[in-house]
């Protein structure tokens, strides 16, 4: 059974920071973070495979940084100079594929998702 569960969402003033956990049920060759705002289509936020292959999106490239530790089975989203249109729904996804990217195509599993506020 398939198991993504996120953690460490929560409202922050702009400027600030806050890291997202996702942990997984097992080890995904390619694990990564979603984002959906209201009213908006979920979209890619980070990706990272098992071979350290990375993927931003350019709206975050410099303020975020994806992680994972494969350890733990665990993937990680470092988030700095937060900005009010970060504020979102943010879902960590899992592929089985080597490269997944940063389409919603590229991933099968999802979490439930962990809510980020930014004022």
């Amino acid at each position: 059974h398939v198991q993504l569960v996120e953690s460490g969402g929560g409202s922050v003033e702009a400027g600030g920071s806050l890291r997202l956990s996702c942990a997984a049920s097992s080890t995904y060759r390619c694990m990564g973070w979603f984002r959906r705002a209201p009213g908006k289509e979920r979209l890619g936020v980070a990706s990272m495979n098992l071979y350290g292959a990375i993927n931003y999106a350019d709206s975050v490239e410099g303020r975020f940084t994806i992680s994972r530790d494969t350890t733990k089975n665990a993937l990680y989203l470092q988030m700095n100079s937060l900005k009010p249109e970060d504020t979102a729904m943010y879902y960590c996804a899992a592929s089985a594929r080597v490269n997944c990217g940063l389409g919603e195509a590229g991933f099968g599993y999802w979490g439930q998702g962990t809510q980020v506020t930014v004022s």
